[in-house]
């Protein structure tokens, strides 16, 4: 059995799972997707796994109805965040994935890159806007912000997934706009500068970096309805790297994974600039997992199947 193999032994073990997935954040409806294609697959595998919504029932339900562990596939707040590891961890139930501190590193963008600047690992130049300082008397200067960031800026919500609330801004009414529409989603915005380059991503799973997928869309950026319902996105996997170039993304990725204190399983999502660097955008505690994802595309490259995949991932509950 290779390192990314699963034993009979390790599946016996498991017990009874709860699969966690719906929840109440902005991304609901991609969890339900990713939670439907993970129980399905722990299943067919023989795991005695069952759905678990936590909109659905309290968590302390987990601990009378008899689960010995749960696949996290929560995305977003609530789930991704580290409330409901911690919740988890209180209850004494094994789960899979980034623990309390990681997962709320990661689902905020801001700290994010504040870890990755200190750790000297590359990141793209930024501000932040919060709500407070807009509606102070002495607003935000856009068209200042926007001059510090080379006059084109990705703005964001700090604490959000699946670009949701993001936009893609080059005059100052343009970001004033977008950072109103932004703080309807989170109190942070994160208004960063705009790299002009393809975007990858890199899949890490137990210690491990998966190949690199390269995304192409005819949208002005990824966002979410490339994501999910544009059929013309391409997904390149492998990416088309040469070998030097995709180990050193890989370890870029990995020490970007752990730098937050990533465990288990993740994405790391990055952008090559002109001069050929790689940028890391964000960490993925609980990416998406639908058998059309990016995740699932990355294992199958690396020769796992999607079943294998979901095995391996509840597998890291075990230690």
């Amino acid at each position: 059995m290779n390192k990314l193999g699963v034993s009979a032994k390790e599946i016996a073990g498991f017990g009874k799972v709860a699969v966690l997935f719906g929840g109440n954040s902005a991304e609901r409806k991609v969890s339900l997707a990713s939670g439907i294609a993970v129980l399905s697959a722990l299943q067919s595998a023989g795991v005695d796994a069952h759905k678990f919504d936590p909109a659905e029932n309290p968590i302390g339900d987990l601990v009378a109805s008899g689960f010995d562990r749960a696949f996290v596939i929560l995305h977003g707040r609530g789930g991704e965040d580290g409330s409901m590891q911690g919740a988890l961890q209180l209850l004494g139930i094994p789960y899979t994935g980034t623990a309390v501190l990681g997962s709320a590193l990661a689902m905020d963008k801001v700290f994010s890159k504040q870890v990755w600047s200190t750790l000297a690992l590359p990141t793209a130049d930024y501000k932040v806007v919060t709500k407070a300082h807009v509606n102070s008397s002495t607003k935000p200067n856009y068209t200042q912000i926007l001059a510090q960031l080379s006059g084109v800026a990705m703005v964001k919500p700090a604490r959000e997934g699946s670009s949701i609330g993001m936009a893609k801004v080059s005059t100052a009414g343009e970001l004033e706009s977008a950072v109103k529409e932004a703080l309807e989603y989170d109190d942070d915005v994160l208004v960063e500068q705009y790299i002009n380059g393809p975007e990858y991503t890199v899949t890490i799973l137990n210690g491990v970096a998966l190949p690199s997928i390269r995304m192409a869309t005819s949208h002005v950026f990824y966002d979410y309805d490339a994501k999910y319902n544009d059929k013309t996105t391409e997904y390149h996997c492998p990416s088309g790297l040469d070998e030097a170039t995709e180990k050193s993304i890989g370890e870029l990725a990995l020490n970007a994974f752990k730098g937050l204190s990533g465990k288990g399983w993740g994405r790391v999502d990055l952008m090559r600039n002109e001069l050929g660097d790689f940028m890391l955008l964000e960490s993925n505690t609980v990416p998406g997992m639908t058998e059309t994802s990016l995740v699932p595309k990355a294992a199958k490259q690396a020769g796992l199947s999607f079943e294998q995949l979901v095995l391996q991932i509840l597998a890291s509950s075990l230690e």
